[in-house]
């Protein structure tokens, strides 16, 4: 079985495929509304903070993944390098920048709600740091004012959808809430957190017997049903998760869906290598969903947990580039994630 501890040698590991990814400029996924002839540039001049690992979102939670790694295990070998790189990236001006493309008519959803949930994440993690380490400071002053810039789009966005979407993918509705609520309670952002409990409750509150059998989807990095339930325990209490979840579960038999990891066909299919992220996405939430799940289930989960990365916790440093772009930042979650429930 493959280990499930996040020791040194894992962490190291992690490093350097992120310091690799936040660097390199090509292969990249462009996603840009062009308003003009003229209305194209290079990745890096466009995007000077966040233009490696293949796209923005993921250069954004590789960027997040050093920052954890530093809180979690200050004394890497690895550290100073990580520290000399986040330097370079997060300058101020370079921020700017990536703030001013945001602020283009063109670029209204550029990122909704993906990629402004990692950033808030970033931006929580940089806090985080920064409240006992003055490099990071330094840095989570200068992510400030796109974080802020962010948050507030996202507020605007959720007050007015109606619906949520519930695929397991960059679009998900679940997910973009639960990386936005730590920012916003680390942040003390009481705007943002009542913008998120209120619409988690209205989209989600009477949700009954989820069809867990029409996952996964074939391209999905996320279980749509699952992570909503890591939502759901955010923004309840126990007793109220409790009897929500009794509501919300599946039967026995769909359960297993969830309980069991998917086999990836192809692990150079950048679609299909998402599967490899299910896996561990799934993980990192029956590692959160556990302690308040019914105790029949604890132990269930515990398992699930266990198998999922298994799976594909080797595919995060050691695949196909279609998935080492990014899928470290996920497997970190799994392995040691306790911000979102805290």
């Amino acid at each position: 079985m493959t280990h499930t501890l996040l020791d040194d040698a894992t962490a190291e590991g992690f490093a350097r495929v992120a310091l690799e990814n936040i660097v390199r400029r090509y292969p990249y996924k462009v996603d840009h509304l062009m308003t003009s002839s003229e209305d194209i540039g290079e990745p890096a001049a466009v995007h000077p903070v966040f233009y490696g690992s293949y796209d923005w979102h993921s250069s954004v939670h590789m960027h997040w993944l050093l920052v954890r790694l530093l809180a979690l295990r200050p004394g890497l070998d690895v550290a100073p390098r990580i520290r000399e790189a986040l330097e370079i990236q997060f300058r101020p001006e370079s921020i700017a920048v990536e703030l001013e493309y945001f602020e283009r008519p063109g670029s209204r959803t550029f990122e909704r709600p993906y990629g402004w949930a990692w950033m808030l994440r970033l931006q929580a993690e940089l806090n985080a740091l920064g409240a006992t380490d003055p490099q990071a400071a330094r840095w989570a002053t200068a992510c400030a004012p796109l974080s802020g810039h962010l948050a507030q789009r996202l507020i605007d966005y959720i007050d007015i959808a109606d619906f949520p979407v519930r695929t397991g993918t960059h679009f998900n509705s679940a997910f973009a809430l639960v990386m936005a609520l730590i920012y916003a309670k680390a942040d003390q952002h009481v705007a943002l957190r009542k913008a998120i409990v209120r619409r988690a409750h209205r989209w989600f509150g009477h949700d009954q017997r989820y069809p867990a059998r029409y996952e996964p989807g074939g391209d999905e990095f996320l279980s749509g049903g699952l992570i909503e339930a890591v939502l759901m325990r955010q923004v309840m209490d126990d007793c109220g998760f409790g009897d929500w979840w009794e509501m919300f579960s599946p039967g026995q038999a769909e359960l297993a869906t969830w309980l069991t990891p998917v086999v990836v066909a192809d692990r150079t299919d950048p679609k299909m290598s998402h599967l490899d992220g299910l896996n561990l996405s799934r993980a990192w939430c029956w590692r959160l969903l556990g302690p308040a799940l019914p105790s029949p289930l604890q132990s269930l989960a515990v398992r699930a947990w266990s198998d999922h990365l298994e799976a594909s916790l080797p595919q995060a440093v050691g695949g196909h580039y279609v998935a080492t772009h990014w899928l470290a930042s996920f497997a970190l979650l799994a392995l040691e994630d306790s911000a979102v429930i805290a």
